[in-house]
């Protein structure tokens, strides 16, 4: 077997197996100067990277710091505005006791009373989505109603709301405060 590269055999080997002869590499003499340059470039470049990281580092916590401040900022305040319409309430709530106590006019009482009552539901539904739902006459929903008293009656097929005891709100069309009701259910007779 002989191969485009030159062989040769050593003694005590097989004469037809190749050996490979690989030509001797001096070894380049390093010169130490360019070599504590080349170490103090790197030591450099490593001391300005860590002082990047560093940088980096504070600068990352600092914004996790705000964030965090800014998110409780925002929880604290959501309620800001709402709290703001309500304390309007308050003011004409004060004026209506105010005047109820020098004039003792039930009627004019009771009508400012009515007013206030009106302008804050009227508020709370135009500008925030909070409504109340009457329940008369429905059907009992699990998901709307809560009972709490229970009648038999004949007049009925299926489980229905014969009295708002407590209004339900909903919030943006989810149920907020199930509403508080007697149910009339049927009785068997009326089943059939």
């Amino acid at each position: 077997m002989q191969n485009d590269e030159e062989t040769k055999t050593e003694p005590g080997r097989d004469p037809d197996t190749p050996v490979l002869e690989t030509p001797c590499v001096e070894p380049e003499i390093v010169n130490s100067d360019s070599n504590n340059a080349r170490i103090a470039q790197l030591e450099m470049e490593n001391a300005t990277l860590k002082d990047q990281y560093l940088r980096k580092a504070a600068e990352f916590e600092n914004f996790r710091k705000r964030m965090t401040r800014e998110k409780q900022d925002a929880i604290d305040f959501a309620n800001q505005s709402l709290l703001l319409d309500i304390v309007q309430v308050i003011d004409d709530f004060e004026r209506a006791i105010k005047s109820a106590e020098t004039s003792q006019d039930f009627q004019s009482f009771l009508e400012g009373v009515n007013m206030i009552k009106n302008r804050l539901s009227s508020e709370l539904e135009n500008k925030w989505g909070l409504k109340h739902f009457n329940s008369d006459g429905e059907l009992f929903d699990p998901n709307r109603h809560e009972a709490l008293m229970v009648e038999k009656s004949i007049d009925v097929t299926e489980a229905t709301i014969v009295e708002d005891l407590v209004k339900g709100y909903t919030l943006k069309g989810r149920v907020i405060r199930a509403a508080k009701v007697k149910v009339a259910m049927p009785e068997s007779g009326a089943e059939n």
